[in-house]
């Protein structure tokens, strides 16, 4: 019997946001945001939080198109290097830039991994795989993101301390920060942050509460996932190595036994990167890099 949500009892069924995110539609906060928006139903009923269904059964329907399900979706994982004045969104209502006119040419639909704010730049993960999108997004994920941020003038060692102590940002108590001193230029002083979490323009708002002028704010790496020489506007696909150090919540330890490989001269382990805005790569993408990801 069809309980009042649209859907099928409570006790059985899967989850309609989890089905929507393995099936690589939307990840499970989109699909729970366009719930209460009543932009998705079911047999023709609004669908509501907490709604089951039954995929072979149920007729799902997002923006008034249906759901075609599929027991073997192709996960794709993409690295894109996000210049400035891009919105992490794939629409923008406001007609700006998004991350989605970055990727027009890649054959699936992909969503970004968190965000990074107008403002600033560097690497964005953008996958179809809801999974890895709910862990890495999740309050208790610990692989670190690591940012070169430029501050105005030069700054003393002891001031920069500063960074690292308890701090209240918007009435929460964040997580200790690692700062290190990159350079000091004088003019201006590069440090390297590395954050545990990913609070709303954390960054900016701690060197505002410290006093400090941000001049540029560019993610280098997430954990071992690096950047490397990514050109602005760019993406390309990741490595299985790269996949598979997400998935583990960066315990894998192959992407950084790979890069002392590289510092010891033994390019052996090096992975297979695709630097590609074209079609074409984007094609080879699809057929080498989603065939390795077809056995989850």
């Amino acid at each position: 019997m069809t309980d009042k949500k649209g859907g099928q009892p409570a006790e059985t069924g899967v989850r309609l946001q989890k089905y929507l995110s393995e099936q690589g539609i939307m990840s499970r906060r989109a699909a729970e945001k366009a719930m209460q928006s009543g932009q998705i139903r079911v047999n023709g009923r609004r669908a509501e939080l907490g709604v089951r269904i039954d995929p072979d059964r149920d007729l799902i329907e997002v923006g008034g198109v249906p759901v075609a399900g599929s027991d073997d979706v192709q996960h794709v994982y993409l690295m894109l290097n996000k210049p400035t004045g891009v919105v992490t969104t794939l629409s923008d209502d406001l007609g700006r830039k998004c991350v989605a006119d970055l990727i027009g040419d890649v054959p699936s639909r992909v969503w970004p991994v968190g965000r990074l704010d107008y403002e600033s730049e560097g690497l964005l993960i953008l996958t179809n795989d809801g999974e890895l999108t709910n862990m890495l997004t999740h309050p208790s994920h610990e692989i670190p993101k690591i940012y070169h941020v430029t501050l105005k003038g030069s700054i003393p060692s002891e001031e920069l301390e500063w960074l690292k102590r308890p701090m209240l940002i918007d009435g929460y108590r964040i997580r200790p920060v690692e700062v290190r001193l990159i350079a000091d230029r004088g003019t201006s002083t590069i440090v390297e942050m590395k954050l545990r979490e990913g609070r709303n323009r954390q960054i900016r708002k701690m060197c505002d509460a410290c006093g400090f002028d941000v001049k540029r704010l560019r993610r280098v790496a997430i954990g071992d996932l690096e950047l490397g020489d990514l050109p602005h506007g760019r993406w390309r696909s990741l490595s299985h190595e790269e996949i598979v150090y997400l998935k583990s919540g960066g315990t894998d330890e192959t992407l950084r036994k790979n890069k002392a490989s590289r510092s010891r001269g033994d390019r052996s382990g090096d992975s297979v990167r695709f630097d590609s805005p074209t079609r074409s790569h984007a094609s080879r993408y699809t057929r080498a890099g989603q065939k390795k990801e077809s056995g989850r």
